[in-house]
């Protein structure tokens, strides 16, 4: 019997951040193997492209109305738990899969998945992180006592996109089962990169341009290092005007001429900076996953990151680096991958390639979200990525 999944987002906006991203594909993979899946969330926009939805063939989308409020930083569906509620009863829903913390809508679909008798699976995605915690905190304070506690004690599974996130979920006290699943990345066809002739070089950032990624320590570390023939481009969503912070602290360090900010990108545009980029470097202090490392390993672009995000295959697998947070580390790794010669960068790209294909294929991950659905409803045994 294929089992019957709705999985709730708050929103599904392009700028969004990874979640946005992430949902779909999930879902989409979920359904290509064989799950009824239904996936709920908020609308804010007219135009449905600005959302990343998944394949209709695969997942029944369903774009709730909704307000948002700038000026409070406020944003509500009046329908959101009419319509879930409705869905769980027409479509028969076996299990409620909410994604992310702290919003109404994660308080909604848990209090609808109590009602209705149906099994609760939540995944954080990074939002128990400790820097995660920490940005607006009162805040979360505030719906941690009202609610988001006892909604995260009384789902059936948590689920957590490595290791280090699930012994966060420890750390806060949460004792429920917990699957370690990972994302998935979309593999690109692999193509050989070339070896620039005129020995320009450049180092790729992507992300949302937000204070938890380390910007600032890269400016720091590049300024130091200033190697001769790279550039590094900056590319992703401006958040709350920071954009504007980085671009001064740039320029105070005196390295604009080697610092391109090119804003957010879209699917093309974003496959053309990973395929062209010579080095990714991703410097956050806080990642429950990272999608985009993974992302740039497929492409064979060899990875610098911190020890904020869970990517120690980089050093097992030898195709990058993984660091401490802060500019000194930052800035040895950076003056390392410089310093090496472009076939000895491929090379390392070429194992991130080996790795990612290895460990984090959509329809793996799938499979493993299917046994833990599967050992909820007592069709299956406790699968070894549960702990």
């Amino acid at each position: 019997m294929n089992i019957a999944v709705l999985h709730t987002i708050a929103g599904l906006h392009r700028h969004s951040g990874g979640t946005s991203t992430v949902v779909p594909a999930l879902c989409e993979s979920l359904g290509v193997s064989g799950a009824i899946v239904h996936l709920a969330a908020q609308n804010f926009s007219r135009q449905a492209e600005d959302n990343i939805l998944p394949d209709t063939k695969y997942v029944n989308t369903h774009l709730i109305p909704a307000v948002h409020i700038q000026k409070w930083r406020i944003s509500f569906s009046p329908y959101f738990k009419a319509e879930i509620s409705d869905l769980c009863k027409k479509q028969h829903i076996q299990i409620v899969h909410d994604n992310g913390l702290w919003l109404p809508t994660n308080h909604v679909a848990a209090d609808v998945s109590r009602k209705r008798g149906l099994p609760l699976v939540i995944q954080p995605h990074g939002m128990l992180e400790p820097w995660a915690l920490s940005y607006r905190a009162w805040k979360k304070q505030l719906a941690w006592r009202l609610y988001q506690r006892r909604d995260l004690q009384t789902a059936a599974l948590l689920v957590a996109t490595s290791r280090q996130e699930a012994d966060g979920f420890r750390r806060v006290g949460l004792r429920n089962p917990v699957a370690v699943i990972p994302n998935g990345v979309d593999l690109p066809v692999w193509k050989e990169r070339s070896i620039s002739g005129d020995g320009a070089h450049y180092a790729l950032f992507l992300s949302r341009i937000h204070p938890v990624k380390g910007l600032m320590n890269l400016v720091a570390a590049w300024s130091q290092v200033r190697p001769d023939g790279w550039r590094m481009v900056v590319a992703g969503p401006d958040e709350g005007g920071y954009r504007a912070e980085v671009e001064a602290a740039v320029r105070k360090a005196g390295i604009e001429k080697s610092f391109q900010f090119v804003g957010s990108v879209a699917s093309a545009e974003k496959e053309k900076c990973y395929r062209e980029a010579d080095l990714f470097i991703l410097p956050s202090f806080s990642e429950n996953f990272g999608m985009v490392v993974a992302e740039a390993l497929s492409y064979g672009v060899p990875v610098i990151t911190t020890r904020g995000a869970p990517w120690e295959g980089l050093v097992t697998h030898r195709c990058g680096w993984w660091v401490d947070i802060g500019v000194e580390p930052l800035t040895d790794a950076l003056r390392e991958a410089v310093e090496m010669s472009d076939a000895e960068r491929q090379d390392m790209g070429k194992r991130g390639r080996r790795f990612v294909e290895a460990e984090f294929s959509w329809p793996m991950i799938a499979e493993k979200m299917l046994a833990a659905y599967r050992w909820i409803l007592g069709q299956g045994a406790k699968p070894d990525t549960i702990c």
